[in-house]
């Protein structure tokens, strides 16, 4: 049961006690049980009513004259029902005589539904205090555990890196080629773990992830692919991570024949006026057709610029002329 359930029963338990107590030393414990649980009953129906009733359908919609009128509505027909009940109740356990009903029982009936109703505000305050207090607390919570799930994780990568090396050195005498590309595949998920996360990355940074996973797909190759990569731009020049490889894993997925030797492939990345240009070409083979699908990651990676960028990019894929060509254009900002 929520904190804030569970202190409301715990204050009209206490204002039932209350009037119990301040009731049966002059009319009894029989109409003590009887009238208590009635007046806790008026001052509920008064509060929630106000709260979780007039103010979100009337007053926070700027209803304010229909909430006035209402408000009164629910006071004088409490006011008077409570009243009425109380006063028959009595004369019934009393076993009095019908007495006729003053007015001044009614003014004070009245009068104590309007404290009740303005002590609904409090009451209202009260519960979103506690209600943004367990919320609060919950959120710190669930910070703590995710603080205590990334240490966790950080300790399994961090092993297979170590692994990766003492692997790396194992080969290295044996099969230098092996070695290297354990090294390459060690940076790959070195870049994923502690490079991945972060707003922007250094641009070689985001060069050596590109070779590294160009060096690991050519092993896939029967044959040696005929792959050109221009690069002119400022190294310390820093953008989203991964935002260059899509491109480039389109091409291995999509764009070359594995068991071709005719395979070609052309990357450049230059920087020009202010803007980061990168495009790449890859020979359309006749397996794959001129109709080389842009999937999934195309479609994420223009989502991802419109945020970054909103319309300030330039994103564009097609074939031409037996080779499929894939442009994007970004501010350097």
């Amino acid at each position: 049961m929520p904190l804030t359930v569970r202190l409301q029963w715990l204050i009209w338990i206490a204002v039932f006690l209350i009037l119990f107590f301040s009731v049966m030393p002059m009319d009894g414990w029989r109409y003590s049980v009887i009238f208590a649980p009635i007046s806790v009953a008026f001052y509920m129906l008064v509060i929630y009513g106000n709260i979780y009733f007039l103010l979100p359908r009337f007053y926070e919609r700027g209803r304010r004259v229909q909430y006035v009128i209402y408000a009164l509505v629910l006071l004088i027909g409490c006011g008077i029902g409570r009243a009425y009940l109380s006063h028959y109740l009595y004369q019934l356990v009393v076993n009095k005589a019908w007495m006729k009903m003053e007015l001044s029982d009614l003014i004070y009936v009245i009068v104590t539904g309007f404290l009740t109703f303005l002590l609904s505000f409090i009451f209202r305050l009260a519960i979103n205090y506690f209600d943004l207090k367990q919320q609060s607390e919950k959120m710190m919570a669930q910070k703590s555990q995710a603080e205590l799930d990334l240490l966790k994780s950080q300790v399994q990568p961090h092993f297979l890196f170590n692994t990766l090396n003492n692997i790396y050195f194992e080969a290295y005498r044996e099969a230098p080629k092996t070695a290297n590309l354990i090294e390459r595949l060690s940076d790959i998920m070195r870049y994923f773990v502690d490079e991945s996360p972060k707003d922007r990355v250094a641009i070689s940074t985001e060069i050596q992830f590109l070779e590294n996973y160009i060096a690991l797909e050519k092993i896939r190759m029967r044959h040696d692919i005929d792959l050109t990569f221009i690069k002119a731009c400022d190294p310390e020049l820093r953008i989203p991570p991964m935002l260059l490889m899509t491109f480039v894993e389109n091409i291995f997925k999509h764009g070359i024949d594995k068991t071709a030797s005719d395979n070609k492939i052309e990357l450049s990345l230059i920087q020009e006026d202010g803007y980061l240009v990168f495009e790449t070409i890859n020979h359309v083979q006749p397996k794959t057709g001129a109709d080389q699908p842009a999937g999934f990651g195309i479609r994420n990676l223009e989502k991802r610029l419109e945020h970054l960028y909103g319309t300030g990019f330039c994103l564009s894929t097609g074939a031409a002329n037996d080779f499929y060509t894939a442009y994007l254009k970004v501010p350097l900002i």
